[in-house]
């Protein structure tokens, strides 16, 4: 006996639509079912096609297209042939549209530019992750945004938050004893941003640090000459790579995050 056939029907990749079926066909679990999923039908005769196909297979059809007149092609054209055939999405955007007062987009396939969106977001975080504090040089190349500066600039927390806005950032620690990598002299310099601080910001900075690690204070890396030979080593560094420099002192990290983006638009 041939097997129960159903043609899902999408002007995308209709995996949505193969969703919905699929759960509605758990519901009959005393036989096999034939599906068959037909995605990017976007014109008439297409759609003619795969109700041909239907008609000589005694098939049913699911779909889900968003414009408004293939909608009504599809369903008129299969009560011709009397072929049953379920609109998925169209019910509930017109309900939409009624109850928002609003004009729907209709352009199809939104949901996997939304889930290319969400892969971009969780691809820069991984990025951030990977070359977050010099980790691996080779990531300064391939970034979308180097960040350097010495301790306590908020190199990791900027990262990560423009990660989440789908940029790959890698950032740099500068320390005057570590040769900077040979990859920060090669990248682009529109890609650089340089933070800077003031060094008695810096210096309260890194006191707060050493006590919340439960170290003393008054450690080399919080006195204020440290602090500002580092920064000289710092600013001579910058003026040789030509980058964009922000001061960072009074700013909160989403303050000097939309900064950035800011620039890369």
């Amino acid at each position: 006996m041939q097997k129960p056939n159903v043609y899902v029907v999408s002007d995308s990749i209709g995996e949505t639509a193969e969703l919905v079926v699929k759960a509605a066909l758990i519901q009959f679990n005393n036989g096999g079912y034939k599906l068959q999923r037909i995605p990017y039908v976007d014109d008439e005769g297409t759609i003619m096609e795969v109700i041909e196909l239907a008609k000589e297979n005694n098939a049913m059809i699911a779909y889900t297209i968003v414009k408004e007149h293939l909608r009504q092609y599809i369903k008129a054209k299969t009560e011709e042939a009397n072929i049953i055939a379920i609109d998925i999405m169209g019910p509930l955007i017109d309900g939409m549209t009624e109850h928002f007062g609003k004009v729907p987009i209709l352009e199809p396939g939104i949901v996997h530019k939304l889930d290319e969106n969400y892969f971009k977001r969780i691809e820069a975080i991984e990025f951030a992750v990977k070359y977050d504090d010099g980790r691996d040089p080779r990531g300064i190349i391939r970034a979308d945004i180097v960040l350097i500066g010495v301790s306590r600039t908020s190199k990791t927390p900027l990262s990560q938050f423009l990660a989440n806005k789908k940029y790959k950032v890698a950032n740099v620690p500068i320390v005057p004893e570590v040769e900077p990598p040979e990859e920060l002299f090669k990248v682009d310099r529109k890609k650089c941003v340089a933070l800077t601080i003031d060094p008695e910001t810096l210096n309260h900075i890194r006191k707060e640090r050493l006590i919340a690690l439960g170290l003393n204070e008054q450690a080399s890396y919080a006195k204020l000459d440290r602090i500002k030979t580092e920064l000289d080593y710092f600013n001579k560094l910058v003026e040789r790579l030509g980058c964009t420099v922000i001061d960072v002192s009074n700013k909160a990290v989403e303050e000097t995050a939309n900064v950035i983006q800011s620039l890369f638009k």
